[in-house]
């Protein structure tokens, strides 16, 4: 399985997060499944990266073209260069077949709420799980929680994605997700924004 990782791509936090980035690395590897990245060779990326090169794992890192320089790119196993960054986002979610948000800053959070939006609007049926080493995402998790008891979400769109504490519940998670269980057609009329009774999202071409 092609798993994409978000995260951090900066080394300057607590080596705790990179620890278990690099643990969630080399547990995939030992699963058998592949990284799908942006090709970063710090932060949390960089230690998703280490970690199931370790184990004999397969990275494929996808990169704007703009991004060059020594020791910011990991040396990948297939690396992809894109225009800008839409094309790069837009190639990440079409290569992966599961989502892990591992911390990071706004970048991240950025990926996470687009991914998430993405699958509320039935453009894909893909896991989507966020890996909550030390509680980092406890308070996007009430953010969430409050959103949808204040009537700005509907709840239903909280089972859109999980929480989960370690590298082996989020891919026990991702491993044993069943798209089935979702009525993700559904999800068209799950309160985006307020336009959900009036707007009709664009059809694939």
């Amino acid at each position: 399985m092609n798993i994409c990782v978000y995260g951090a791509s900066s080394d300057a936090i607590e080596k705790d997060y990179i620890l278990a980035g690099e643990l969630l690395g080399e547990e995939m590897a030992q699963r058998g499944h592949s990284l799908v990245f942006g090709a970063g060779a710090n932060g949390l990326m960089g230690a998703a990266a280490r970690g199931i090169t370790k184990g004999g794992g397969k990275t494929i890192g996808i990169v704007p073209s703009f991004f060059s320089g020594d020791g910011i790119l990991f040396e990948c196993s297939e690396i992809i260069r894109t225009k800008d960054m839409r094309e790069r986002k837009k190639l990440l979610e079409e290569m992966s077949d599961a989502f892990i948000i591992s911390p990071g800053g706004i970048g991240t959070f950025d990926e996470f709420f687009e991914i998430l939006t993405l699958k509320q609007l039935a453009r894909h049926n893909k896991a989507i799980v966020l890996l909550n080493t030390n509680g980092y995402y406890d308070a996007i998790g009430n953010v969430l929680k409050s959103t949808a008891e204040k009537g700005f979400m509907r709840e239903d769109s909280l089972s859109l994605f999980k929480i989960l504490d370690t590298p082996a519940e989020v891919l026990d998670y991702i491993e044993n997700y069943s798209p089935k269980e979702f009525d993700i057609e559904q999800m068209k009329h799950l309160g985006v924004s307020g336009c959900d009774k009036m707007c009709t999202p664009h059809k694939e071409r």
